[in-house]
């Protein structure tokens, strides 16, 4: 994810952000002036934002002075003008206590905001980074534009106020949200990182007039779903004001792809991934001491395959202990210069290739434009979304913000940096949860009631799909090689390595499943003509769309066997030229992650399904000529019924 969230506290952890992260993560003087600490750590002031502006006297893009932070996020929810406002109360003749209430807005809290991190693509703030100072201050305006956008969006469908016996009543807050903006330049490894801190406080206005506090876990939940929006906007903002496009790119084999700006090379992303380097190093490590890990009887005390909640947080300890300590800051034009040249010295790409990067961009996106049109289906993106969530989600059960934040990616895939039309993303979810999805919530509060927390299912049967292989119960010996098959026993330490030399068994990853099933169940609804507003999938159109141009060249003639015609017989279900440009491609865009053995299986999966749709139809075309010349009887009519979709049975029903 692209946006981080954390909860911000009055005490030690307000302090905290007032000593380092108003002032660019440097280390603030004892005793400086916030705005003196800004200048001399080079980064700008802090900015308000959001349309709870008004009713606080404060006004948008307006500087953020230490006493406004301090009352609002430091004195546990006080107006920004608390100390003005106190003291007016008691030149007025009011009481200390009466004049302290005056400045508060509500109940006293001790979560008084919470921190969203914005931070673009990589290949974003490489040309940030790298390029002229009118095409920083484009990326600029797009990155505040697009967290404006993700405000906007909390504000109207994330952001509610709890109230009343234990917080039963839940209300909008009508005049919106405040939030405090501050603007980072760089990474702790002091490498180009183009962030933004979003101080949001937790403190809201009702109907009534009352102030209440943001329910902060409705925030968490949909932080997924804010970031993909964010990607989404900047991306499109970046694309259509500079003329570029994007493409995916596998980071990580049998992850999500990632949409990055083409033409970008990839070593300049290695370039200012030096902390990614050495969190992947300590991972390693820590992967080793997991699947060989014994307790005191001997007994293995994690399984032996590192699956991919337990990587995740693997990741996070690797992240805590290769963190390094803060370094200073310097103001942005020396920064911007010596990463030109540090670029240029130990990236790997030639220099004239990174003094002329933006036009390098503008001439893929010329071609991907030019070959790639952006189709959006959304009856054939609500298959894809739900398919993907259905499976990425434990026990195929999910909510309506994870098909909104996956509605968020399938558009930034397909679009390719395009600007799409307002409420798409709503429409692709509407029509996967009305065509797609089984409503199975059995609410037993008033909260299990609303919109957003109702549970839901798939309503098709993913039987064919391969199943996800399961661990074994048994650690390794640390002198036998761990098994690549879960089936498989451990083979012997190959001589000349050590233990943890080799790579460490993981479960298969839930993302490749997701893709499998989306393709295996767009093919299903293919071969048995099932239409969505009286027409079929366009299969071919879609994914002319999602893969990358590199696998839509067509295949070159073999002058040997150019003359032969093709051979009879039945179809392929796939077109194994997409693997063939796939293999044969050097940049790391592969759309779908299509392996040859995922492929294969994929090939079988829908073959099958043809085949059964085609014996089915044979049956009943059978059955119908015995009907004409026997009579009918009520038995075999209820017996040729159209099955109704019945009620949610559980995983093994196959929803």
């Amino acid at each position: 994810m692209t946006v981080d969230i954390r909860v911000i506290r009055a005490g030690q952890m307000y302090r905290y952000y007032l000593r380092e992260t108003v002032v660019g993560d440097g280390r603030r003087p004892a005793r400086a002036p916030l705005r003196a600490a800004q200048e001399q750590a080079g980064v700008p002031a802090g900015r308000w934002m959001g349309r709870g502006l008004a009713v606080l006297g404060l006004v948008p893009g307006e500087e953020v002075t230490e006493a406004q932070l301090r009352n609002l996020f430091g004195e546990r929810g006080r107006h920004p003008y608390a100390d003005r406002i106190e003291a007016d109360r008691l030149a007025a003749g009011d009481s200390a206590k009466k004049a302290f209430k005056a400045g508060a807005l509500g109940r006293q809290v001790t979560v008084t905001g919470v921190d969203f991190v914005f931070r673009p693509q990589p290949t974003i703030y490489v040309l940030w980074a790298l390029e002229d100072e009118e095409t920083r201050r484009v990326i600029e305006a797009a990155h505040e534009r697009a967290i404006e956008r993700v405000l906007e969006w909390i504000e109207d469908e994330v952001a509610v106020i709890r109230y009343g016996k234990d917080g039963i009543y839940r209300v909008r807050p009508p005049g919106g949200l405040v939030a405090a903006r501050f603007r980072h330049y760089e990474a702790r490894s002091g490498r180009p990182l183009l962030h933004d801190h979003l101080l949001l406080s937790v403190k809201g206005q009702r109907l009534d007039g009352k102030w209440g506090s943001i329910h902060t876990t409705a925030l968490h939940e949909n932080t997924v779903a804010a970031s993909a929006l964010y990607n989404e906007v900047v991306a499109a903002e970046v694309c259509e004001a500079l003329g570029l496009a994007t493409e995916p790119r596998t980071v990580t084999p049998g992850r999500r792809p990632v949409m990055e700006i083409a033409g970008v090379p990839h070593e300049l992303i290695r370039w200012t991934a030096r902390r990614s380097d050495q969190i992947a190093a300590c991972l390693t490590d820590l992967e080793h001491e997991y699947v060989t890990a014994v307790d005191d009887d001997g007994e293995p005390r994690f399984l032996p395959v590192v699956s991919d909640r337990a990587r995740a947080k693997l990741n996070q300890i690797a992240a805590r202990k290769t963190r390094p300590p803060k370094q200073k800051t310097l103001p942005l034009a020396q920064l911007r210069a010596w990463w030109k040249t540090s670029a240029v010295l130990t990236s790997g790409v030639a220099a004239g290739v990174i003094t002329s990067l933006l036009e390098h961009a503008r001439a893929a996106a010329a071609a991907i434009r030019a070959r790639v049109a952006s189709v959006v289906d959304v009856a054939l993106a609500a298959v894809d979304v739900t398919a993907t969530v259905f499976v990425m989600n434990e026990g195929g059960r999910f909510h309506r913000r994870h098909l909104l934040a996956e509605a968020r990616r399938h558009l930034a895939l397909v679009l390719r940096g395009r600007r799409r039309d307002p409420g798409l993303d709503d429409r692709i979810v509407a029509a996967a949860i009305s065509t797609h999805c089984l409503d199975i919530s059995e609410p037993k509060t008033v909260r299990g009631l609303e919109a957003g927390y109702r549970l839901y299912t798939a309503r098709w049967d993913l039987a064919d799909l391969p199943a996800r292989p399961r661990p074994p119960t048994r650690v390794p010996d640390p002198d036998r090689r761990p098994p690549a098959d879960p089936g498989e026993p451990a083979a012997l330490r190959p001589p000349g390595q050590d233990t943890g030399e080799w790579e460490i068994p993981r479960i298969s990853l839930q993302y490749d499943r997701a893709v499998l099933a989306g393709a295996v169940v767009r093919e299903k609804l293919r071969t048995t003509t099932t239409a969505v507003r009286g027409r079929a999938y366009d299969v071919v159109a879609h994914q002319q769309a999602a893969m990358p141009e590199e696998l839509l060249a067509p295949e070159p003639a073999d002058p040997e066997h150019d003359d032969q015609d093709p051979e009879a017989g039945r179809p392929e279900a796939i077109d194994m030229t997409a693997l063939r440009a796939l293999r044969r491609s050097r940049t790391d865009v592969e759309a779908l992650d299509l392996t040859a053995d995922r492929l294969r299986r994929l090939q079988q999966a829908a073959t099958k399904m043809a085949n059964d749709s085609l014996a089915r139809a044979d049956r009943h075309t059978a059955q119908a000529d015995a009907d004409a010349v026997r009579p009918v009887r009520p038995d075999d009519q209820q017996a040729h019924r159209p099955q109704q979709p019945g009620p949610h049975r559980g995983p093994a029903a196959g929803h």
